[in-house]
């Protein structure tokens, strides 16, 4: 009698374990209903926020204006950040990865041409038509920062700004119609969202959920290297040199960081509300609890790093914490771009260095 009850409890345990298990089919549909739409909506009223933050400031220009505007461009910073990584559909069509972020920019390309356009008072950069036919890297929130953050934004407060003011509205005007199109994208019928919650033969994207899985998991693959290669190991000192802030995004608005974290959080969100770690076998289903572990650690690591990034890096605390992130970022890829996908039996030899 006592052994027919363990193994009913056996069974029992079984049973619920397995009815734990997430399907391929629920973790796409829950990536795109739940992390990724709502993230796309988030970043269209940031952008929306910020459009209106630079028309008004144009308009009357002030420094309360100012400081609007460059409170409205951190939320959408930090909203872009937590969508950088989801390199597929609308944020890749019309060039507009590059478009909203041209980074990185080891050579200063973009600063030099934004500099210009201020410098001869472009006007034809002040339309949004005429800016859209400029190079992608004077469009998007690497530019704004520059007219908001950069040498000469204090002329903002007053008419002598009216030029910058103009040139900053287009570039608002720019990324708010690009947010925009990316909702539009991420909601239209037959579309990207379609396709990837049901993957079907005939589409030329996504055949089946195989392929739609390898899609999703190599989002934060690769994300997990672009964050660590563009993000931060080119402003952190290395084999002896000295540290190079000024080659990390948005220190001029102290905004670094902050987008690391909402990288960091933006991947962690979709790992955990998608279910993808938890739609392995038995075999595999501590995995999930290590890939969320190492995410804790990482943000952790990012609550160590409170100074601006120019005295982060000379602070050996903070410098240290950010070499510890390094090392969290290169264990996350090793997880989900090489364990993930071997225990999802996704393709053999799947890796975030397959490419796109």
């Amino acid at each position: 009698m006592r052994l027919m009850i363990i193994a009913a409890l056996m069974l029992a345990f079984a049973g619920a374990a397995s009815a734990q298990e997430t399907t391929p089919g629920e973790v796409l549909h829950a990536a795109v209903v739940d992390v990724i739409r709502p993230n796309m909506l988030r970043l269209d009223a940031g952008a929306r926020g910020l459009d209106s933050a630079m028309t008004a400031l144009c308009a009357v220009p002030s420094q309360d204006g100012v400081a609007i505007a460059a409170q409205q461009f951190k939320q959408v910073v930090g909203a872009y950040g937590r969508i950088d990584f989801l390199r597929i559909g609308p944020l890749m069509e019309d060039n507009r990865a590059d478009r909203l972020l041209f980074w990185p920019d080891r050579r200063g390309i973009g600063l030099k041409q934004v500099q210009a356009i201020l410098a001869e008072e472009d006007a034809t950069a002040t339309d949004l038509a005429g800016l859209r036919a400029k190079s992608v890297a004077v469009q998007g929130l690497g530019a704004l920062e520059f007219v908001l953050f950069g040498t000469g934004a204090e002329s903002l407060t007053d008419a002598t700004g009216a030029f910058r003011c103009a040139y900053g509205q287009a570039i608002a005007g720019n990324i708010a119609g690009m947010a925009k199109e990316m909702v539009a994208g991420w909601y239209v019928p037959g579309g990207i969202a379609d396709h990837l919650q049901s993957p079907q033969p005939d589409y030329a994207d996504y055949r089946s959920e195989t392929e739609a899985m390898e899609a999703l998991v190599g989002l934060v693959s690769h994300g997990l290297e672009g964050l660590r290669d563009k993000h931060l190991l080119p402003f952190m000192a290395s084999d002896g040199g000295p540290a190079k802030p000024k080659l990390a995004a948005f220190w001029r608005a102290g905004m670094t960081m902050a987008f690391v974290r909402a990288n960091v959080d933006g991947m962690a969100e979709l790992v955990a509300r998608s279910g993808m770690a938890r739609a392995v076998g038995e075999a595999n289903r501590g995995l999930d609890n290590s890939i969320q572990f190492e995410f804790r650690n990482a943000v952790r690591a990012l609550d160590l790093v409170t100074l601006p990034v120019e005295a982060a890096v000379a602070d050996d605390k903070q410098a240290a914490a950010l070499s510890y992130l390094v090392l969290v970022t290169g264990s996350l890829q090793a997880m989900v771009g090489e364990q993930l996908p071997t225990a999802l039996g996704l393709s053999v030899g799947f890796s975030s260095l397959d490419g796109d």
